[in-house]
């Protein structure tokens, strides 16, 4: 296959990921006369991740949080999308290498973010549920959804509190705000679509192994958000490790067992770096080593930003935080860079500036540390919506999350409470794979 470009006089600035870093620097470039942008990705649409939570707890449609690509660029014929995988990128040849064929580039930049980190354990590999994609956030849903009707069904008191039970591993903003909904739906919603079971059995537990939740905001957010979550019903446990799950019991180092069907995987992220690169050009957590201009060390002509890089400041000496402001931050400033560089000026240092941090803990209950000003509660949780919703892609968007957040705080009810399943296709594709395979080899 043939990525199908053109080549022009203009340089072509490979970008690989539309996360929140890649789809800023791309906007940036897109009107500039001096770029070609090629943007790749595994989608054909932008992900707001920090709402994945909402679309798994049967909040937000998934439609809302995602933006297609193709609309951001409209009209701009400087900027050709591939949607692809990619398979490595080749720093002597200068090409990236896709499903579709190579593409050259004068100027390459890494944005493909993070992925969920298990810490090798193949059997949490396999069983837990991870929250690092829509799709997953939509398992995620379906699975939890088809458990409660599951349970309907079942007389053995084990086995059903092993469907309704839930565990998250991870207390940082993705586990709490997990938790946080699933102790108001408890509370609120699953009684009124489920009469028949008891949800006084049903246990939510919020495992996390160090000694606070929320790690890397104030001791204040700390501790209102371990007293809001308390307060809501969820079992915390602290200082403790799970290190297995065959499916129908989590298992911990310290020794003790929880009895539950669902395993909900947010304890940390690893960055997904380009194959191609030299070894040396990869830092902890396989985060790429970028100077304070985003250039991969040793290589003038490949960038990375967000997540996936890993940039030392004099206060950040282990890198920058692993969410989107650094990501955007970093997008925009590599812009204004890349303009000095064709223009043969001089580049100039990134420097993060923190604009704080804010998690959702349930219905009117949020924790905003900013700069200035550290604050909990309902005004804490206003600021949160506010925040969020002026960072969705798009005005449809941000109108369709406005009226379902107002719908549900007004009727405690969503009407996404739904099991949305792909269709597998009748057939023998065994039979299909070998007679095609066999018919490649003939040739």
């Amino acid at each position: 296959m043939n990525p199908n470009i053109p080549r022009t006089d203009r340089k072509r600035v490979v970008i690989v990921g539309a996360g929140f870093g890649g789809l800023q620097l791309a906007r940036k470039l897109s009107h500039r006369k001096e770029f070609q942008v090629v943007l790749i990705n595994k989608h054909n649409y932008h992900e707001f991740q920090p709402l994945y939570y909402q679309v798994a707890t049967s909040g937000l449609d998934a439609s809302s949080i995602l933006f297609p690509l193709r609309a951001v660029f409209g009209g701009c014929k400087s900027v050709h999308i591939r949607v692809t995988n990619v398979q490595k990128i080749n720093v002597n040849t200068k090409t990236v290498e896709t499903d579709l064929g190579p593409i050259d580039y004068d100027y390459v930049v890494i944005a493909t973010g993070a992925d969920t980190n298990y810490f090798g354990m193949q059997n949490i590999i396999e069983r837990a549920l991870p929250m690092k994609s829509v799709s997953e956030a939509i398992a995620l849903r379906n699975r939890l959804l088809q458990n409660f009707e599951d349970a309907l069904a079942v007389t053995n008191d084990d086995e059903k509190q092993g469907l309704m039970n839930v565990v998250v591993v991870g207390g940082g903003p993705t586990g709490v705000e997990l938790c946080g909904t699933f102790a108001e739906m408890r509370r609120t919603v699953l009684p009124r679509d489920y009469p028949e079971l008891d949800f006084n059995i049903m246990q939510i537990y919020l495992i996390e192994g160090g000694a606070e939740l929320l790690g890397p905001m104030s001791v204040e957010s700390q501790q209102k958000s371990q007293k809001y979550l308390e307060e809501l019903g969820v079992k915390l446990i602290f200082n403790t490790r799970v290190v297995d799950f065959d499916g129908q019991t989590v298992f911990t180092k310290e020794g003790t067992t929880i009895r539950t069907n669902n395993l909900v995987w947010t304890a940390g992220v690893k960055a997904s770096p380009l194959n191609g690169l030299p070894t040396e050009a990869l830092g902890r957590g396989g985060r790429i080593l970028v100077n304070r201009y985003s250039q991969v060390e040793g290589l003038a002509d490949v960038f990375a930003i967000g997540d996936v890089a890993l940039m030392t400041e004099e206060a950040w000496p282990n890198g920058h935080p692993q969410i989107a402001q650094p990501a955007i931050q970093q997008g925009k400033h590599l812009a204004k860079n890349m303009v000095h560089l064709v223009k043969n000026e001089p580049l100039k240092e990134f420097k993060y500036k923190d604009l704080g941090s804010m998690a959702t803990v349930g219905r009117g209950l949020a924790v905003v540390d900013l700069p200035f000003w550290k604050f909990q509660g309902f005004f804490a949780w206003l600021v949160w919506l506010f925040v969020h919703l002026m960072a969705i892609v798009g005005v449809k968007n941000r109108l369709l999350i406005l009226i379902n957040w107002m719908w549900g705080y007004m009727t405690y009810d969503q009407s996404l409470r739904l099991i949305i399943k792909p269709k597998i296709p009748k057939g023998n594709f065994d039979a299909v794979k070998h007679k095609v395979e066999d018919q490649l080899v003939t040739r």
